[in-house]
């Protein structure tokens, strides 16, 4: 039974390592019809990146996809992406907004 548990805490902390170097970049760009879209590089390596996805889809309200290796949501949504990746746990300083 500690066994587990200990392996358990050791994916937390290693969980945790990863949030911490990642680095991540949320920007804006101009698209077709001159739409904005929000676009979040930097999770490709992470294996819950669709449930990222598919949440801040959610919270935000707004339609989006995972695709060539980033995160795209229609409209201009950087601060409110910002703030719930953070409340997911990734540090506020390898978020870069641009």
């Amino acid at each position: 039974m500690s066994e587990d548990y200990d392996t358990n805490s050791m994916d937390d902390v290693l969980r945790e390592l990863d949030r911490e170097k990642t680095n991540i970049v949320i920007s804006k760009e101009i698209r077709r019809y001159k739409k904005s879209t929000t676009i979040v590089r930097g999770l490709q390596d992470r294996t819950d990146i669709e449930s990222i996805t598919r949440e801040l889809k959610t919270k935000i309200g707004t339609g989006g996809t995972y695709k060539d290796n980033q995160i795209v949501l229609q409209g201009d949504h950087r601060e409110s992406v910002k703030s719930l990746l953070i409340s997911k746990g990734f540090n506020e300083k390898s978020i870069e907004i641009m």
